[in-house]
């Protein structure tokens, strides 16, 4: 894979991480209200609105984050064919 292939799949993985951390800093409190929390939540937040205004909730649980991790995968996935 090509350097630039390289750093977009890098990239792409390691916002998927992001987007792990941050549904993880849910369980603990005030986690997301820490200046880190605030930070992951300014990069993240923005790529799942589109996805939780299409999936609703199922009860507590939110599952537009693992869909929005499925894209990110397929994105991936994506990124491997064309720079291969």
């Amino acid at each position: 894979m090509s350097g630039i292939g390289s750093l977009l799949y890098f990239a792409l993985q390691i916002y998927s991480w992001m987007i792990i951390g941050y549904i993880l800093m849910s369980w603990f409190p005030n986690a997301r209200e820490s200046s880190i929390g605030q930070f992951i939540g300014s990069l993240v937040e923005p790529f799942l609105a589109p996805f939780r205004k299409f999936i609703p909730p199922l009860g507590m649980i939110d599952i537009s984050p693992i869909v929005a991790i499925l894209t990110l995968h397929l994105a991936r996935i994506g990124v491997t064919v064309l720079f291969s």
